[in-house]
């Protein structure tokens, strides 16, 4: 999800990017994907790498300097990125819909490609964390349940683990924001092809065939240590969300933010930096 009454409204520093080529394979064509490493220069070449997966409507560019202040006090490297569809990444291309399973494939394919590009090796991953945001959040525990393996832990920042009658209503407003006042304008600061992105996350989270849409049942399989944390605030979701995770997961951790909506990064991030900071530490 997003909030775009409260997107930055910061120009993206596109120069910055950099790109990777990964292969076409039978759930996928060739992608381009736009990724940027943020604290290379403080962190040493052996430090911990954090993964950070953006929003419904993110991109590298809308994370701003968050993933740079947080991997900072964490000692780790960063690396975000643009999922296809996003940002600089390999848009949408027309007419295409996103399948039900779009996130479960982004866990289980788009990600793990990335990281074979980037040579981030078996050694590497083992001691990575995963940080995820809304949509990036449940790409985050999914990929936690189908790489038990491959990380050191994850953090799922206002997930999304069932479809909430909150969630429905909020996305259709967000359509009516966008082809009705200048949340257009706003989002394609961030995006080549901003209606690519906007209609490929809008038209699923709407469509009637992912209302049943649930990942409660994936989440037993989540080995390593897990953060959930979300806003009293949150417009797209309920802390049924959450619930339902330490439901699932007896040993994660859930944190509930007051004064906070749906993008604690943006609404409070010294709360959430401290919550992340005193979580990971504990399991270093």
């Amino acid at each position: 999800m997003s909030n775009p009454v409260t997107a930055p409204a910061v120009e993206p520093a596109a120069a910055a990017s950099r790109f990777a080529e990964l292969p076409a394979t039978a759930s996928h064509g060739p992608l381009r994907i736009e990724y940027r490493w943020v604290n290379e220069r403080a962190a040493t070449g052996h430090a911990p790498i954090a993964v950070f997966l953006h929003e419904g409507l993110g991109s590298v560019a809308m994370w701003r300097d968050w993933p740079q202040a947080l991997c900072e006090r964490l000692g780790m490297r960063g690396l975000v990125y643009s999922r296809p569809g996003y940002g600089l990444s390999t848009p949408r291309a027309p007419g295409v819909k996103w399948p039900v399973d779009f996130m479960t494939a982004q866990a289980r394919d788009i990600l793990p490609a990335l990281l074979d590009a980037l040579g981030i090796d078996r050694q590497q991953r083992q001691r990575m964390w995963v940080i995820g945001h809304s949509d990036g959040g449940s790409i985050a525990l999914h990929y936690a349940a189908h790489h038990p393996d491959a990380l050191a832990g994850a953090i799922a920042i206002a997930p999304h683990v069932f479809v909430e009658d909150i969630s429905v209503q909020s996305i259709a407003q967000t359509k009516q924001l966008y082809e009705t006042a200048d949340l257009r304008s706003k989002l394609a600061r961030y995006h080549a092809d901003v209606d690519s992105a906007f209609y490929g996350w809008n038209d699923i989270w709407l469509n009637p065939a992912f209302r049943p849409w649930s990942i409660a049942d994936a989440l037993a399989t989540i080995r390593q240590p897990l953060l959930a944390i979300q806003g009293h605030d949150d417009n797209y979701g309920t802390m049924a969300q959450i619930d339902t995770i330490a439901a699932r997961v007896p040993h994660a951790q859930c944190v509930k933010l007051d004064a906070c909506g749906h993008s604690p990064h943006r609404d409070a991030p010294e709360k959430l930096n401290d919550a992340i900071a005193a979580f990971v530490r504990a399991r270093a």
